[in-house]
Order: C-alpha cells, then sequence, then structure tokens
C-alpha cells in the first residue's frame, strides 16, 4: 500500500492536535473568567466603612478615636455605616456594647440619652465593696441603697423616705486604675432623682442587683 503524500500527512496530524489545543484554550479561558471574578468581588466592590477600632461600652458617647476605617467588599443587603458619615456618629451614643473590629450599624447608634420618659439618669461612682463583683451590665435592675448613717443630714434615710430606690443600669465605666472606682450611671423615677444624686455625691449609695425576673 502507497503511504500518502507527506503533504496531507502533515495535514491530518494538524488537525489531530486541534481537539487538545482547544481544550487548553477552553481551561484557560476559564481560569481567567474565574480569576477576574473573584478580582472584581474582592476588589472592585470594596467600600469605605466605619470600624469600631475598640470596645465601646453600651450607653457611651462614641468617641473619634473609638472609630477607623476599613475597606470591605459588602452584600448589597448588609447596612454599615460609612466614612463619609464619621462627623455624624461621634458624639451618639452606643445603645449596645459595640466590640472592636465590628463594623458599625445604624441601629447600634442613637442620639437618645437611653432614658425613658419620667426618668432622670444619676451618675453613681462606686468603690470596690460598694457594687458585686460580677460584671454588671446595661439593663440590669439594681436597688441602689443609701448607706449614710447621720441622720441629720439632709440626705440620710428617714422615716418618711426609701432606704432604697430601684433604678436601671444604662452603662458602666471603665474601672479607674488609680482607685478601684468606676461610675455607674443609672435610670431612675424622677422623684427619686434628686435625692439619689444628693447621695451619690457623698459616697453614701451601695449597688444590690435584683435577680431575674425581680
Amino acid at each position: 500500500m502507497a503511504a500518502p503524500p507527506v503533504g496531507a500527512q502533515a495535514k491530518w496530524q494538524s488537525r489531530r492536535r486541534r481537539p487538545g489545543m482547544l481544550a487548553v484554550a477552553v481551561a484557560c479561558i476559564a481560569a481567567c473568567a474565574v480569576g477576574n471574578y473573584w478580582y472584581w468581588t474582592q476588589n472592585g466592590q470594596r467600600q469605605p466603612v466605619l470600624e469600631l477600632a475598640r470596645d465601646v461600652p453600651a450607653g457611651s458617647v462614641i468617641k473619634d478615636g473609638d472609630l477607623r476605617e476599613a475597606s470591605v467588599a459588602l452584600d448589597p443587603s448588609m447596612k454599615v455605616i460609612g466614612v463619609q458619615q464619621r462627623d455624624d456618629v461621634v458624639g451618639m451614643r452606643a445603645v449596645s456594647t459595640l466590640p472592636s473590629g465590628a463594623l458599625l450599624h445604624p441601629r447600634q447608634v442613637t442620639r437618645k440619652t437611653l432614658v425613658n420618659a419620667g426618668e432622670q439618669l444619676v451618675g453613681i461612682a462606686l468603690k470596690p465593696g460598694q457594687l458585686p463583683d460580677s460584671a454588671l451590665r446595661p439593663g440590669d435592675t439594681v436597688q441602689v441603697v443609701f448607706t449614710s448613717e447621720d441622720p441629720s443630714a439632709d440626705t440620710a434615710k428617714n422615716a418618711n423616705g426609701p432606704e432604697s430606690v430601684q433604678a436601671r443600669v444604662v452603662r458602666v465605666g471603665a474601672t479607674r486604675e488609680s482607685t478601684g472606682e468606676r461610675v455607674v450611671d443609672v435610670a431612675v423615677g424622677k422623684a427619686q432623682g434628686p435625692q439619689l444624686a444628693a447621695q451619690a455625691a457623698g459616697g453614701d449609695v451601695a449597688l444590690a442587683v435584683n435577680g431575674a425576673g425581680d
């Protein structure tokens, strides 16, 4: 049997190699498409948003140093606060405890004082022994006990007034390293606010935490 012409043999071999080359080309195109999609999702949709630079306790006023800028890829349904709103956020209060590294959500901040109608906010500076060692949290219900023993003082407890008032914890300040003291902001009824403030100014108070359901 005669061998096929040299030109025809080369043409047949070239056609034989084509399917393999086509498969390689398709694979390269697919890899490029996946790479471009990954880069687009990771970089093309990144937005500058606000992130917590440190823990912010519930009820605390947010300071500029509490915030930092982060660039993240976001799902369109995710609502966060952009860096352009930084000046608006500074001075607002944290509705709940905000952990460092978390993105800031609009519902996590408020301009309200977190005190309800008919209440007053009173700050109480407490030393170790004037409050439980267990952690206090915003929303805890406590009894603020008047500890003054001077019956002649205007702020002392007497037969016509309560020896304690019920309050709701709004904010728990950080412990001061020098004294071990910490300030706890509590919300009380307007009728008890002035008396509690006077007792607290003299340091004649202590906190008792109510149990769940009390």
